[in-house]
């Protein structure tokens, strides 16, 4: 996708239409462009040179602009995308060939899955070509990813001798196991239809399709009150890693505590009086 100051021009066209108002900010970053429309950050990683592999200096810079929407009430939505037609080609490899540079890669690679996973609203991953190795994580890492026909994911880590051990953890956490090993000892990339079927991505789409796409799945999201998806996703992410039953009785403590928020409270209202919620 052609990129206008972090936002493909269809895409800018598109959210304008989708939203109430026509209002941008843009910023730029040494290695990201970052988008605010209306309640919609897009934020672009921009090297496509190198393949927009996530450097220590790529992902410093995804983390502050991710991080920069946790105290901002209007951000409802958070989209990640790339220039180019390589969303990511994972960690830059001459890096990792640096001294003493692996251990502080890898931090903050763990630095900037906690930041998708603690923040208060959904995080898109917008893919449209390849996302291998960190690349895949990164994707996999995300609350909801979109990707184009022509899209393929894959972990090649140990053809070069480096067994992709991190992206496999989010890996294993979205697709079936043994769809993960297979993915994770062969190298092997899948086409956008197989991550669909196995869980990776949630939709796919043409290309000339994925703004579109995007926008409506945002709009959708900007619909509810943020306080309640913010809860919704925290506790999705702590049940996932319990039993059953442990889930079950958080769930019901967090459905209480949910019915006390003055927006359950309207949104009961507005269903019994037949009219439309107005969100605090």
């Amino acid at each position: 996708m052609m990129a206008f100051s972090g936002f493909s021009n269809r895409f800018l066209s598109i959210a304008r239409r989708f939203s109430t108002s026509s209002s941008c900010k843009g910023y730029n970053n040494l290695t990201t462009m970052k988008n605010d429309i209306k309640g919609v950050r897009k934020i672009t990683m921009s090297n496509p040179k190198k393949r927009n592999a996530l450097s220590y200096q790529m992902m410093e810079d995804l983390i502050d602009d991710i991080a920069l929407g946790d105290d901002d009430p209007s951000l409802r939505c958070i989209v990640i995308a790339a220039e180019g037609h390589v969303f990511s080609a994972g960690h830059d490899l001459k890096e990792l060939s640096q001294s003493g540079m692996p251990e502080k890669v890898f931090e903050m690679c763990s630095s900037l899955m906690a930041a998708i996973r603690n923040s208060p609203v959904p995080i898109i991953s917008v893919v449209n070509g390849l996302a291998a190795a960190a690349g895949c994580q990164l994707a996999a890492a995300s609350d909801i990813v979109v990707c184009s026909e022509k899209s393929s994911f894959s972990t090649p880590g140990g053809n070069f001798g480096l067994f992709c051990s991190t992206p496999g953890v989010a890996l294993v956490r979205v697709v079936p196991r043994q769809f993960a090993n297979l993915m994770l000892y062969t190298g092997e990339p899948i086409s956008a239809q197989q991550a669909l079927q196995t869980g990776l991505v949630a939709k796919v789409c043409e290309e000339s399709q994925l703004d579109e796409e995007v926008i409506k799945i945002a709009n959708a999201i900007m619909l509810k009150p943020r306080d309640v998806v913010a809860l919704g996703k925290r506790f999705l992410n702590q049940q996932v890693e319990m039993d059953v039953i442990s889930a079950f009785r958080l769930g019901e403590k967090v459905m209480v505590q949910n019915l006390e928020y003055a927006n359950a409270q309207e949104g009961l209202t507005s269903f019994i009086e037949k009219r439309k919620p107005k969100w605090k």
